[in-house]
């Protein structure tokens, strides 16, 4: 499961890049019931998205022109020089480099060597997501990739993490990651292959997402449709994971909605 207890290679934030972050806040504080609290004017008034009176995510403008309007996952770093050249080793791409941002902690954007866009953090005062795994709140992130090997070969010399194939029907494979060291109660996310044609929005390169938990998918389902987003799969049923729906903005930032059963993943 994913929790606040970050360690390295552990999701420590999430952050949405909009070109219209005022609009894209309106349309998750609609879905989620988030509420919206800035983050200062050191940091631009940065919008920090809030559930129950605990930090969630991030919505602003986007870092750079190549940077797609989609959200993006910042992975715990110990050393955010160190993983950084680690990154161009393995075959990635710095989209940004290792920049300090006052106290709160140092960040660098990256590409992996399918083109996914994610973001490593080396944390100062800033606590990152406050909430987790419950409804409102990130609960698990996805990539869809077009070679999850490829990608799981990265990751793992990257940040360490441990992997496991899990046999779905038609002969295929779903692979769950965790950090290096946790238990088999630690893990946070899941890739998943996918032909280029199916990920037109970023034109066939890898593409995080994340999963935010409902307590009833349907009706956040319904409210992504009525605040001008779309539900492009479910929701359904999946056996022994729970009840989801595979969604966009109105910006189409990808999101999946999931209502695990038993409460919690």
């Amino acid at each position: 499961m994913l929790t606040t207890d970050f360690v390295n290679g552990s999701p420590r934030w999430i952050e949405l890049g909009s070109d219209s972050p005022e609009a894209s806040a309106d349309f998750y504080k609609r879905v989620f019931r988030w509420e919206a609290e800035s983050g200062g004017a050191r940091v631009g008034d940065y919008p920090i998205m809030r559930s129950d009176g605990g930090n969630v995510a991030g919505i602003g403008a986007r870092i750079v022109d190549e940077e797609a309007q989609s959200w993006t996952v910042y992975f715990q770093v110990d050393d955010i020089e160190a993983t950084a050249r680690r990154v161009r080793e393995l075959g990635g791409t710095l989209q940004v480099e290792p920049t300090e941002v006052f106290e709160l902690g140092t960040v660098a954007h990256a590409t992996d060597s399918q083109g996914g866009w994610f973001a490593l953090w080396q944390p100062g005062t800033f606590v990152g997501m406050e909430v987790t795994d419950r409804p409102g709140a990130l609960c698990w992130v996805q990539l869809w990739t077009t070679s999850v090997q490829s990608a799981e070969d990265f990751y793992r010399d990257l940040f360490g993490w441990r992997c496991v194939d899990i046999p779905l029907a038609d002969e295929e494979t779903y692979t769950m990651a965790r950090p290096s060291g946790a238990g088999e109660d630690r893990y946070f996310g899941g890739m998943m292959e996918m032909p280029p044609v199916q990920l037109p929005q970023i034109e066939g390169f890898a593409d995080w997402h994340p999963v935010f938990q409902a307590a009833d998918c349907d009706a956040v389902a319904a409210s992504v449709r009525d605040s001008g987003g779309r539900v492009h799969v479910g929701p359904h049923d999946v056996p022994g994971v729970g009840r989801l729906a595979v969604c966009s903005d109105p910006l189409s930032a990808g999101f999946v909605i999931l209502e695990p059963l038993n409460g919690h993943l």
